[in-house]
């Protein structure tokens, strides 16, 4: 097994990071909101939270409804 070699530097310059905010879904997280990344693909056809929203009740309803298969061996 090759040796993991610590490539971080025991100090980086902030100031060279842009369009980094600290905190800025503090506000989301605090109201009790889950924020997701969607896969480039997938946000190609879900374009806002109420289609992934609906996508997804869709399929808990139909799971509840098609009877559990258990997996033969």
């Amino acid at each position: 097994m090759k040796k993991q070699i610590d490539e971080l530097r025991p100090e980086y310059d902030l100031s060279q990071l842009k369009g980094c905010v600290r905190g800025k879904h503090t506000t989301l997280v605090k109201q009790g909101i889950n924020i997701i990344r969607l896969e480039s693909d997938v946000a190609e056809i879900f374009h806002d939270d109420a289609a992934v929203n609906e996508a997804l009740r869709t399929l808990i309803r139909l799971n509840k409804q098609k009877p559990q298969r258990l997996a033969s061996a």
